[in-house]
């Protein structure tokens, strides 16, 4: 089984679509043959952006349902405490947590939309930061 930290806009997308790379992500890891690595940080980043009105109206769903989405993720999920903080490394700051979580639960993959704001941040620790089309074709063999 994989371990990899999945960006909040994976997560985004999947609950956006059930068609495409980010939703079938979720699937994989649902079935166990991906593990998300989280820290209680990334966790909460990942409520927040869920939660966010215009997130929820695009989505189709209500604050409770992200709750439990939340928790069915969370339970399926290996925490990761963050011994040492690696910043700055990424281009947006905000990233810096979900490097942080691939570095120190030493990952398989960095899983986002947003491959550029992590530079070669992640090839520095030996972490491919993935698109997740490329992660699906990696881990779905």
């Amino acid at each position: 089984m994989s371990r990899v930290v999945l960006d909040t806009s994976v997560l985004v997308a999947a609950l956006r679509s059930r068609q495409g790379a980010s939703a079938a992500l979720i699937g994989l890891v649902a079935h166990r043959v991906l593990t998300p690595l989280v820290t209680t940080t990334l966790l909460l980043e990942y409520d927040d952006v869920l939660k966010r009105p215009e997130q929820l109206t695009a989505m189709g769903k209500a604050s409770d349902w992200i709750d439990g989405f939340l928790s069915a993720l969370a339970a399926g999920s290996e925490a990761v405490e963050i011994h040492y903080r690696w910043r700055p490394r990424t281009r947006d700051p905000g990233d810096e947590m979900v490097l942080e979580a691939a570095i120190n639960g030493q990952a398989s993959a960095l899983i986002t939309h947003n491959v550029r704001d992590f530079g070669v941040a992640g090839s520095d620790f030996g972490i491919p930061v993935l698109r997740p089309a490329d992660a699906l074709r990696r881990f779905r063999a």
